[in-house]
């Protein structure tokens, strides 16, 4: 049995589970893969996704610094996983869109998210994940 913790708040309980399903994801990607990818890679990736965004739009969308979201764009672009190409018309602004590398790495990780969410619902029930996903899209400000 899960050792329980009288003096855990809201926050801890939700930033466990968080660490919890990252780790998980993150094992079942290096154990398919041999091509790391950060959490920060993964976001950026999630924003490219179907998109042609600006590195400017990314950069304001992430939650690290500029320097470090430019750091990733060039690992990624390192690893095959994006383009960057310039904007039309433009000298300054460039654009990133996903290769098919990156496409196809982006996709298997929405299937590993997918197997994850039916092992949550096997286990807490279809009921509780639906109340759960309401109250996390819930505006908490």
């Amino acid at each position: 049995m899960e050792n329980v913790r009288n003096d855990y708040e809201l926050l801890d309980y939700i930033s466990d589970k968080y660490f919890q399903l990252r780790k998980t994801i993150e094992q079942m990607w290096n154990n398919s893969y041999s091509i790391a990818i950060t959490k920060s890679e993964w976001q950026i990736l999630s924003l490219i996704h179907g998109k042609k965004p600006t590195i400017a739009e990314v950069t304001k969308k992430v939650n690290i610094s500029r320097q470090a979201t430019h750091k990733n764009i060039k690992l990624l672009y390192s690893k095959g996983l994006i383009t960057i190409n310039n904007v039309e018309n433009s000298n300054k602004n460039k654009y990133l869109e996903l290769t098919s590398l990156g496409e196809a790495c982006y996709l298997d990780s929405q299937l590993m998210k997918e197997s994850i969410e039916k092992d949550i619902v096997a286990k807490i029930g279809p009921e509780n994940v639906a109340i759960l996903k309401n109250i996390l899209r819930l505006d908490w400000n």
